[in-house]
């Protein structure tokens, strides 16, 4: 199983943060691979976010990849349109992936929950899917940090599967998961309460294409720090 150097910071390369703690999700994504990647790779509310995103940012913008898994599509989109991308994953598997496939940008193995995050450095910051093995608290306290982390008037796109479940025991492809999510309106309101103005939201079900995957609702979160929740 790959490994990243646990104190060597390599441009467009990968950084480790404590090795010794690996979250859960860690050993779900370092078996899933490329094959997360595969599952995904039609979807087109993902795809569609992506382009929202891309009409409203400045050139060569700083833009955050929260749980950035292959790199593709979203670190790959982002660089190929000459945005800066930094794309964190606590997937050491996934980051040396992503490292191959978007040479482009850089990454990091690293728990953004431990990660320092200056306060307005990011134009933009994509969270796809990255908050489900969370506990409620961590994800409040992480979208927060999040907004703090925007620039005034900067965007976040959010996706993840609105259920209100907490820390409950499924499968994901096949790979025993612990899952914590809130319901929709819960996710709106975590959103306004870390200062964002929530532009607009997308309600989608998906399947995934993968043998064990089942369908799937996904809420996706168009958000802007600052400014009203009128504007687009």
């Amino acid at each position: 199983m790959a490994r990243c150097p646990a104190s060597v910071h390599v441009r467009r390369g990968c950084v480790l943060v404590d090795e010794g703690r690996r979250p859960p999700a860690a050993v779900v994504f370092d078996a899933l691979g490329g094959e997360y990647e595969k599952a995904f790779a039609s979807s087109a509310a993902h795809r569609a976010s992506l382009e929202w995103l891309l009409k409203r940012l400045e050139p060569g913008s700083e833009v955050l990849d929260v749980g950035c898994g292959t790199g593709r599509p979203t670190a790959a989109v982002l660089a190929a349109a000459g945005h800066r991308v930094l794309g964190v994953d606590v997937s050491p598997v996934m980051v040396g992936i992503a490292s191959r496939q978007v040479p482009e940008a850089e990454f990091r193995c690293a728990d953004v929950r431990g990660m320092p995050l200056g306060d307005e450095t990011f134009d933009a910051v994509c969270v796809y899917f990255a908050l489900l093995q969370m506990s409620r608290a961590e994800q409040s306290a992480l979208v927060r940090r999040l907004a703090r982390a925007l620039r005034p008037g900067g965007l976040l796109v959010l996706a993840t599967v609105p259920l209100d479940v907490e820390d409950f025991d499924g499968a994901f492809m096949g790979q025993p998961v612990r899952v914590t999510s809130f319901a929709a309106q819960d996710v709106t309101a975590m959103a306004r309460g870390a200062g964002l103005a929530v532009l607009s939201e997308e309600s989608v079900m998906f399947t995934p294409s993968h043998p064990d995957a089942r369908p799937e609702p996904q809420l996706f979160l168009y958000c802007r720090r600052g400014g009203t929740e009128s504007a687009g």
